[in-house]
């Protein structure tokens, strides 16, 4: 117990799903947390069940609601120490029927929502000693998926740009550790809904009925480890939680 007390965390897709799950890991362990979503009403009943959080209307897209939401954290809380990039969509489109809206959501969601908000928290994380991001990023930045382009190419961003910010936090010293975590099939709503939207036959659908899905527990328990100081000696990476999906 405690592994994260007195840690001030923010997870944004915070009202269903991984980050409800870390949410809840991550106040079970001694972290003050601030949930944002776009979804108000569910964002609000999940805050609700933690005593102590926050739950903040946040569309991940606009960079002035970022501005609002670290204004809102630290006034609240006084740091941040944590930021948990978890929100993200899926749209089943193959590259001939993805249209460019499709396409253009999804890398705004994602790409630049994680951008936006590593901008935005590198300051409110100097500012108080360090702290650790973690983007949630997936296993279809590292194996071919045919209906799912967008979302490969947007979570394969992700990782890349991970790398890239956690090498300019060592180059200006700052004590910020950067890392993505690349989930592969859990039991959520969105991997609930996108499933029913598969036809039967697709290979994705097939594999994920063969070996299972995961709990957001799961995922929950790395980000813990991440934000945790347990982990202090590992930025700049990704690491897979998939039950060994990308190793067939």
């Amino acid at each position: 117990m405690g592994r994260v007390e007195g840690k001030v965390a923010l997870i944004t897709g915070g009202a269903s799903g991984l980050g409800a799950a870390d949410a809840r890991k991550l106040a079970s362990e001694g972290a003050k947390v601030v949930i944002t979503d776009i979804q108000e009403e569910l964002g609000q009943q999940t805050a609700a069940d933690i005593p102590g959080s926050l739950f903040l209307a946040h569309d991940v897209r606009d960079e002035a609601q970022w501005h609002d939401v670290l204004a809102q954290t630290i006034s609240h809380f006084g740091k941040l120490d944590v930021l948990v990039n978890n929100a993200g969509l899926v749209r089943f489109a193959n590259v001939e029927d993805c249209t460019l809206e499709e396409f253009r959501l999804q890398m705004q969601v994602m790409v630049e929502g994680c951008f936006l908000g590593c901008k935005s928290a590198l300051p409110a994380m100097t500012r108080t000693g360090g702290g650790s991001i973690i983007n949630v990023a997936s296993v279809a930045a590292l194996k071919g998926i045919g209906v799912i382009p967008a979302y490969s190419a947007a979570k394969a961003g992700i990782i890349a740009m991970t790398r890239s910010i956690a090498v300019h936090c060592q180059e200006q010293g700052y004590k910020i550790r950067v890392n993505a975590v690349a989930p592969g099939a859990h039991d959520t709503p969105m991997t609930r809904r996108a499933l029913g939207e598969l036809p039967q036959g697709d290979a994705g659908l097939e594999q994920i009925q063969a070996m299972g899905q995961g709990a957001p527990e799961d995922v929950a328990n790395l980000v813990l480890f991440l934000a945790s100081e347990e982990s202090r000696q590992i930025t700049g990476t990704h690491i897979v939680i998939d039950n060994g999906e990308t190793m067939r």
